[in-house]
């Protein structure tokens, strides 16, 4: 099979940072590997000889090799326990949501030739299944007719067997193969799966994995670097359907292969972990990699995934191609997007219009998006786009005149597919027991379809109202409020107090001055210059009513989904990256990780030592030259008696029982906490 050809010996192939692995390449352990990935019958593999390359495929592995067994969905993964293959429980999720999301691609795709999916635990009932993109539903049409004559029974894929017609899946940073093997023992309608990884020892411990699954008709290991496999899939009888990118760090180095070696209306589906860089804390290493400055923002969750999805459309439109979203979700310690790719010049015309600058206020945050392209209308049957006209802000914000900040390009169209999102969402809550994360995907899901499409970004609930130093309302009461007013408001996916609504920021910050005319700010504690004092010097033009409606409150709160993301463990969140030599992370990684963890956190202090500690410090009285003690004062002290007048020498005084009885009473004195 072309899929399963190696790279020609040559230069050494650059070595790249996967979410699971990082490790160089050998010329040996190439060749050692293409042995395993031509289907020769593999031993077990010991850990300890992967690390220095040495061991050929066959041999037997010491019987004192340490490995780590994980069982996760459909899958058994053997680990080497030192830490040579990354492994993060944390993202189950993530593998389950990808399962999921390829699972009803899968059924759409093959729909269309006449072919039905059976998944494990769902009910053979038909499903309707609407073709996802419009240019695509005459072609679908024809093809139906074409393969479904009348009596005809429509043929059927099932999970870990090989459909002719199926989807041809890559991984393309596949470490251990966990996710290429879940693929193959859980998602039907699949014509083979490559399993990439620039790695010796990962596609060692992928080919051992493999054999243990009994997935090796259609999991094929593949040693080669990412961008260079994917480059060389660019002819459209050679592309891929899905392409899975879970690299530990930024995509960045590998989207521009991407984008090229996806098949027409193919699945792209990246993660990104870099949260730092999309967050804003480095704006230019943002725009470094993605082509966009991110702010920092409570919106920036969000921002980050459509940061991502203008990012991979900037990339697909130098090849005349653009992207359409399916589903992009923030969650933990990452973003994750979900798109398909098409072709055609006339759309990517279009890319411009949907991108936009994003203009943020310093003070009170208030933001403000600029297209940067418009359409002019059609003539001769072709539309027309210009550059669109701005910027629509003042130097000076007119709420509280700080300054803006500016921020993009980024995605400015829809993040989800809601009716893609919908499917997805039944088949989750219908066949709960297929994943261990069902629940949270439920909740996730329906958060999604509850969110405005067409409202980019939101305003945090305690953003707002410390921005105007109140207490802040109930989610419900700003909710009500932005109904009663006439203007649509939802919940986001990526951060709980959010408020994505349609109001302008006039109308907002009208509603938040109504209720500080509720719970009422002391003005005389507000600084003249700042954000709070001028939003409330003004008189509010809306008259908000905070009376809690029935609507006000969304369908997956009342249900009690489970929404948002709990703790799943102790020190969780992203782990540290795979090391060649396999250094495990023994005691002292997981102290150090512990300290990090609890960085801003003061250990706790045994409270003698702690006064003990507070009477160095001299009192308030010392430092205005009225205290009695002269040089022997202390933090706290009791009121001067014709005792404590008697003269001590200064090494005695500390422990003078008089001036510092034992017991609570030493932590009970003035500005003691």
């Amino acid at each position: 099979s072309s899929l399963l050809r190696l790279l020609p010996q040559g230069p050494k192939i650059p070595s790249q940072c996967s979410q699971d692995t990082m490790a160089t390449i050998s010329p040996e352990r190439r060749k050692e590997s293409s042995r395993c990935m031509e289907g020769q019958p593999q031993e077990l593999r010991n850990p300890a000889a992967m690390e220095n390359g040495t061991e050929p495929c066959g041999e037997e592995r010491p019987s004192e090799a340490q490995e780590t067994t994980v069982t996760e969905g459909a899958a058994k993964i053997a680990f080497p326990s030192a830490n040579e293959v990354f492994y993060n429980p944390v993202q189950e999720f993530n593998r389950d949501l990808t399962c999921a999301v390829i699972t009803e691609f899968a059924r759409v795709q093959l729909a269309a030739k006449g072919i039905q999916i059976k998944v494990p635990g769902e009910k053979d009932v038909p499903k309707v299944v609407v073709n996802l993109s419009e240019q695509e539903e005459e072609k679908a049409e024809l093809k139906e007719g074409a393969n479904l004559a009348p009596g005809d029974q429509p043929r059927t894929a099932a999970v870990g067997e090989i459909c002719e017609e199926g989807l041809r899946v890559l991984e393309g940073l596949a470490a251990s193969g966990l996710r290429s093997i879940r693929f193959a023992r859980e998602v039907p309608g699949l014509q083979s799966v490559v399993a990439n990884d620039a790695s010796a020892r990962a596609v060692d411990l992928m080919c051992r994995n493999v054999q243990l699954n009994g997935v090796a008709h259609l999991v094929h290991p593949r040693q080669a670097d990412a961008r260079m496999l994917m480059y060389q899939h660019q002819k459209a009888s050679e592309r891929f359907d899905v392409i899975d990118l879970d690299p530990y760090g930024s995509p960045a180095p590998f989207l521009d292969a991407a984008v090229q070696a996806v098949s027409e209306g193919g699945l792209l589906c990246v993660t990104c972990t870099d949260m730092a860089v999309l967050a804003g804390n480095s704006g230019e290493t943002c725009y470094s990699k993605y082509g966009a400055m991110a702010l920092k923002s409570r919106a920036c969750h969000e921002m980050a995934l459509r940061i991502v999805l203008h990012s991979l459309d900037l990339r697909a439109n130098c090849y005349q191609r653009f992207v359409v979203p399916l589903l992009s979700v923030s969650a933990d310690f990452y973003v994750r997007v979900f798109v398909r790719v098409f072709t055609g010049q006339a759309k990517v015309k279009a890319s411009a219009s949907k991108q936009a600058l994003v203009f943020q206020c310093v003070g009170c945050g208030t933001f403000h998006l600029q297209r940067l392209g418009k359409a002019l209308g059609a003539s001769g049957g072709r539309v027309k786009f210009s550059a669109a006209c701005g910027p629509p802000v003042a130097p000076e914000c007119g709420h509280c005149g700080q300054r803006h900040q500016l921020g993009g390009p980024l995605w400015a169209e829809p993040i989800h597919d809601l009716d893609f999102v919908g499917r997805v969402l039944e088949a989750v809550s219908t066949n709960p027991g297929r994943f261990h994360t069902s629940e949270r995907i439920r909740g996730v899901l329906s958060v999604v379809t509850e969110e405005l499409p067409d409202v980019p970004l939101y305003y945090a609930l305690d953003q707002l109202s410390s921005t105007v130093r109140c207490s802040t309302p109930s989610l419900l009461q700003l909710r009500s409020a932005l109904l009663h007013a006439g203007f649509r408001v939802s919940l986001s996916h990526a951060c709980k107090n959010a408020v994505k609504t349609d109001a302008p920021s006039s109308a907002l910050w009208d509603i938040m001055r109504c209720w500080e005319k509720v719970c009422p700010v002391k003005r005389e504690r507000l600084s003249e210059s700042s954000p709070a004092f001028r939003i409330l010097s003004v008189e509010p033009r809306l008259q908000a009513n905070f009376t809690i409606r029935d609507d006000a409150n969304p369908s997956s709160r009342q249900r009690g989904l489970k929404r948002f993301q709990a703790n799943p463990e102790a020190n969780w969140g992203p782990r540290p990256r795979a090391r060649p030599g396999g250094k495990a992370a023994g005691e002292a990684m997981e102290e150090r990780r512990r300290l990090h963890q609890n960085k801003r956190k003061e250990p706790a202090e045994d409270p003698v030592q702690r006064a003990a500690r507070l009477k160095t410090f001299p009192c308030k009285r010392f430092k205005e030259g009225t205290c009695q003690h002269g040089d022997q004062c202390c933090y706290s002290h009791s009121s001067p008696t014709p005792e404590d007048t008697a003269e001590v020498a200064p090494g005695d005084r500390p422990e003078t029982p008089s001036q510092n009885p034992p017991g609570p009473g030493v932590a009970t004195g003035p500005g003691v906490d």
